[in-house]
């Protein structure tokens, strides 16, 4: 492996002792952002915080081009503009002087390996004691019942009592599950959140998954964050949802079959309810895996047709 340093840069005034931080927040993309909940976040934090650049990385021996074209702008007989890709650290402020790091931009195609052992170089030259990332997926959930989330990390210190509901599964990777992979191999502390969004508004901007995942990065960090923008567009986005989905009988009835499976699931099918008080009232970790299997089974709606109409919303 070439020398992973060599990777990034700090920027010429960045002073080290300055860039320290305890938490770097990890947004690169991945293989899925249901609800563009990562980007919809990362582009919050940077607009609603005061932040500076204090490193970049060099995109050029990461990143395909021709499987993710950047965008030029032609003017009538020349090329006047290259939105050229970046792959930045910032240095953020939350609202109360506490400063964090994020990490932003596309997910790398190659080098993962040595992007990975980049950033490790990274948390521990700044001081880094937790990595955090936060991603949407498309789940058989409605819009119209408070948003879930699989969270997971590198030790179950950071998770706290949280029941697993799925077992052990393959999925496609992402350089951001690999970056949390090998940092736990090396004994540092990093988390994810993956928020699940309604399948049928996976394609939209869905501010809520956004709320949802600044809500766990808060919870995660500590940090003290502005929420107000992200609400509000949370709040505009459902009246926006809700109107379209009264519009539409199809989506209607389905909206309608997603509540009573969800309300089902939660009841727990005449066992104690997953959001029973007392955690001894839960069932286990199998019994709550086979409730979700077979939810996921009795899902049998063809979403193509209502998938379309109700993404746009």
């Amino acid at each position: 492996m070439q020398d992973p340093k060599h990777l990034f840069r700090f920027e010429s005034d960045t002073d080290l002792a300055d860039a320290q931080a305890g938490v770097l927040v990890a947004s690169l993309g991945g293989f899925v952002d249901a609800g563009q909940a990562q980007d919809l976040l990362t582009r919050h934090l940077l607009a609603a915080h005061s932040s500076t650049v204090v490193a970049s990385f060099d995109v050029d021996q990461v990143l395909d081009y021709r499987g993710r074209r950047p965008v030029m702008t032609f003017d009538k007989d020349r090329w006047t503009g290259y939105a050229d890709p970046s792959l930045l650290l910032h240095r953020v402020t939350d609202r109360s002087g506490q400063p964090f790091l994020l990490l932003s931009g596309p997910e790398p195609d190659y080098q993962w390996e040595r992007m990975a052992a980049a950033i490790t170089e990274l948390v521990r030259a700044l001081g880094v004691t937790l990595t955090v990332s936060v991603h949407g997926i498309p789940m058989a959930v409605p819009h119209t019942r408070p948003l879930g989330m699989t969270p997971h990390a590198t030790s179950q210190r950071l998770l706290g009592e949280v029941e697993p509901v799925f077992g052990t599964i393959q999925v496609p990777g992402s350089f951001v599950s690999l970056l949390e992979y090998r940092l736990g191999e090396q004994g540092h502390d990093a988390m994810g959140f993956a928020v699940h969004v309604p399948h049928y508004l996976a394609q939209a901007e869905y501010p809520e998954a956004a709320l949802v995942a600044l809500d766990a990065l808060v919870g995660a960090t500590g940090l003290d964050l502005s929420r107000d923008e992200l609400a509000a567009a949370a709040v505009t986005t459902g009246s926006a949802v809700a109107q379209e989905v009264a519009d539409n009988e199809e989506v209607t009835a389905l909206v309608g079959s997603l509540e009573a499976q969800y309300d089902a699931f939660m009841a727990g099918r005449s066992r104690p309810s997953l959001l029973a008080p007392d955690a001894s009232q839960l069932p286990s970790a199998d019994e709550i895996g086979a409730d979700v299997e077979e939810f996921l089974r009795s899902f049998s709606v063809d979403g193509s047709a209502e998938t379309g109409e109700a993404g746009g919303a």
